[in-house]
C-alpha cells in the first residue's frame, strides 16, 4: 500500500512540473496598427543614398496621434527605424457627388426644342453648405403631359351647280363629303342667264352656288412639364484635419551566420577565452545549466526504482 502511494505522489510531482513549465512560456504578440497610412513613399536621402520611407497619416482633431505605429520593421533586407514625426494642420475638403432635379413648364413636347431651352450648367449650394457646379444629364430629360382638352372647329365648303332648268333646291345635293368630313347644305345662291334651245327659242338657265357647313372635334394637350437632372461634384471646405508624416531611416539588416552543420554560430562571449586544446581555462565563464528538462526523467527513474522494490 505504501508503495502505491509513493508512485501516485511521484506522478503528481511530474504533472505539476510540466504544468509549471507551460505556464512560464511567454505569449508571442506584436503591436497592431491603429491607423493606416494614406500614402507610403520610398526614396533615397543624402550623399550616401540612404533609403528612407515616409508614411503619411490623416487624422481628425479628436484622434489620438500616439496610436500611429512607429515601431521598427524590416523590409527588403533593411532594418527601418523612426527618425522623426512631422505634423501639419490643414483644412480638408470633403467632396461628394450631388444631383439636383429641376422642373419647368413647356408648351411643346419636342425634345430638340426643350434641350435648347435648358441650361447646360447650374450652380448649387446645398442645405448643409456644399457648393459646386452641376451639369445637365441629357439622358435624364423627361416630358409629361399636364392634361388634355377637346376643341371644336367649323368646317365650310362651297359647290357650284350650273345649267339648271329651275331655281329649285331639290335639284341640289343636301350633303357632301369634304376631306373625310360630312358637310350639310347651309345656303344657296342663284343666278340666271338667257340661252336658246335647239329651235332658236329663248330659254332661261339657272346656276346655284351652295354653301355647306359642318363641325370637327380634336383632342389636344393643355401643356407639358419638363424634368431634368443636373449632376456633379460639390465640396465643403470646413473639415479640419491633421497630417502626420512618420520618417523612417534604414540600415542593412544583420545577417545570421550558420555553421556547416546548420546550427547558428554565435560570437564568443566577451568574458570567455577560447582554448584550442579544448580544455577550459580557469577564467572561463560557464552558463548556468538548465535542469528543468531533466526533472521528469529523474522523477520517472525514482518511480521505477520504487516499483522494483
Amino acid at each position: 500500500m505504501k508503495r502505491i502511494l509513493t508512485i501516485l505522489c511521484a506522478l503528481a510531482i511530474v504533472m505539476a512540473g510540466s504544468a509549471t513549465a507551460l505556464a512560464a512560456e511567454p505569449a508571442e504578440g506584436g503591436q497592431s496598427a491603429s491607423y493606416y497610412p494614406i500614402s507610403v513613399e520610398e526614396y533615397t536621402y543624402g550623399d550616401f543614398d540612404e533609403l528612407r520611407i515616409n508614411k503619411t497619416y490623416q487624422l481628425s482633431l479628436s484622434d489620438d496621434p500616439s496610436l500611429i505605429p512607429t515601431g521598427d520593421f524590416t523590409r527588403n533586407g533593411r532594418h527601418y527605424y523612426l527618425l522623426d514625426m512631422t505634423r501639419k494642420d490643414e483644412v480638408g475638403v470633403d467632396i461628394q457627388t450631388h444631383t439636383e432635379t429641376v422642373t419647368q413648364a413647356s408648351d411643346t413636347n419636342s425634345l430638340e426644342a426643350i434641350l435648347q431651352r435648358l441650361d447646360a450648367e447650374m450652380e448649387v449650394t446645398t442645405e448643409d453648405g456644399y457648393v459646386g457646379v452641376l451639369r445637365l444629364d441629357h439622358t435624364s430629360v423627361q416630358v409629361t403631359t399636364d392634361g388634355y382638352a377637346t376643341k371644336t372647329s367649323t368646317l365650310t365648303a362651297s359647290r357650284s351647280y350650273p345649267n339648271l332648268s329651275e331655281a329649285d333646291t331639290s335639284l341640289i345635293p343636301k350633303s357632301i363629303e369634304d376631306k373625310g368630313k360630312t358637310l350639310t347644305l347651309g345656303d344657296v345662291k342663284w343666278s340666271e342667264s338667257m340661252d336658246v334651245d335647239g329651235e332658236g327659242n329663248p330659254v332661261t338657265r339657272y346656276t346655284a352656288t351652295a354653301s355647306y357647313t359642318g363641325t370637327a372635334s380634336s383632342r389636344y394637350a393643355t401643356g407639358y412639364t419638363v424634368s431634368a437632372s443636373y449632376t456633379g461634384e460639390v465640396s465643403k471646405a470646413n473639415c479640419a484635419v491633421v497630417t502626420y508624416t512618420a520618417i523612417f531611416g534604414s540600415e542593412k539588416a544583420p545577417e545570421e551566420s550558420k555553421t556547416p552543420d546548420g546550427d547558428e554560430k554565435h560570437d564568443p562571449d566577451p568574458g570567455q577565452t577560447e582554448n584550442p586544446s579544448g580544455t577550459e581555462t580557469p577564467d572561463t565563464v560557464k552558463e548556468p545549466v538548465d535542469l528543468s528538462g531533466l526533472k521528469r526523467p529523474v522523477i520517472i527513474g525514482v518511480v521505477v526504482l520504487a516499483l522494483r522494490r
